[in-house]
């Protein structure tokens, strides 16, 4: 499983580097720079949760309990995927109502936050 993780770790980070780009370059003329930024948020998010799982990764063995950090790695897949998908898509589409999702990632986030942290501390 360890390796998993930071291997979906290493894909997402790649996506984040490719999506930032595509923003700062593709979409500089396309969208306002309000816009520009949603979308930059979720590329730097994404990249922070990527760095986040690929040292998860790295953890799992290491701690009795490591099995909570395999659920803190998934919190971060889902977090991702909910908040930063969802700021692409938003300024993609422009429909509003995608922002409604986009905070259920970010408790997704603190919630494999607070896993980790209680992985290491082992409660």
């Amino acid at each position: 499983m360890s390796a998993s993780l930071i291997a979906l770790g290493a894909v997402f980070a790649f996506l984040s580097v490719a999506l930032g780009a595509f923003g700062a370059h593709g979409l500089k003329q396309k969208v306002s720079a309000e816009e520009l930024a949603v979308f930059q948020t979720g590329a730097q998010y994404q990249m922070y949760h990527s760095l986040g799982l690929i040292l998860i990764g790295t953890l799992v063995d290491k701690f009795p309990n490591g099995h909570l950090a395999v659920w803190s790695g998934w919190l971060f897949v889902v977090g991702i995927v909910l908040f930063s998908g969802s700021l692409y898509l938003l300024t993609l589409t422009k429909k509003r109502a995608l922002g409604a999702i986009t905070p259920l990632g970010g408790l997704a986030f603190l919630a494999g936050w607070a896993l980790l942290v209680v992985t290491v501390l082992g409660g």
